[in-house]
């Protein structure tokens, strides 16, 4: 990163260093489905809401409800469980945890699995408005069209390997599964 490597011994290295992941499985990994959207929201980036270890609650839940607005996730309180959230609100909550430790470099994988169109469309604009502001966004994901909408260039990897790269200009649903299924750019 920067021109130099990296040495990711853990996940706090990861944060450190400006990366952050949004895990393809949420309710497994990415939160803890029995805290409040409070507390999964700081849960990356603790410092960022205490002094001394000490964890200012007031902080804790000024900044989350910011999340909650710009995210415009549906829930009558930031004290709401995550898990009595909808997929895509949940979604949501995951990405602004991950963004309230002000990635450079945010790794999404399968953004928008298992989530219906309108939370979809809200992730796809949050992930523009973060690449306008600078933040590089790897995108992980098997939806095709997902791909191709979102992306500036796609990176096609077949059974472990590089397989060729697109610029979004030249990339077609075509040359992609070419790609995809062991083929070369023609």
């Amino acid at each position: 990163m920067r021109g130099k490597e990296l040495k990711i011994r853990n996940p706090g290295d990861a944060i450190r260093a400006g990366l952050a992941y949004v895990t393809e499985d949420r309710k497994g990994k990415g939160l803890v489905l029995g805290m409040d959207i409070c507390l999964n929201t700081s849960l990356a980036a603790l410092r960022a809401v205490s002094r001394y270890s000490i964890i200012n609650l007031f902080e804790e839940i000024r900044i989350t409800e910011q999340y909650v607005q710009s995210l415009r996730i549906k829930t009558p309180s930031v004290e709401q469980k995550v898990t009595n959230l909808s997929g895509g609100n949940q979604q949501k909550v995951v990405l602004g945890k991950w963004m309230l430790t002000q990635p450079e470099v945010l790794i999404l994988d399968e953004p928008t699995r298992g989530i219906d169109v309108g939370a979809k469309f809200e992730i796809y604009k949050v992930m523009n408005e973060l690449v306008a502001k600078g933040v590089c966004i790897v995108m992980i994901s098997s939806e095709l069209p997902e791909v191709l909408g979102m992306s500036d260039r796609v990176i096609v990897i077949h059974q472990g390997k590089l397989n060729g790269e697109l610029h979004w200009s030249e990339a077609t649903q075509e040359k992609t599964m070419t790609l995809a299924t062991g083929g070369s750019e023609k």
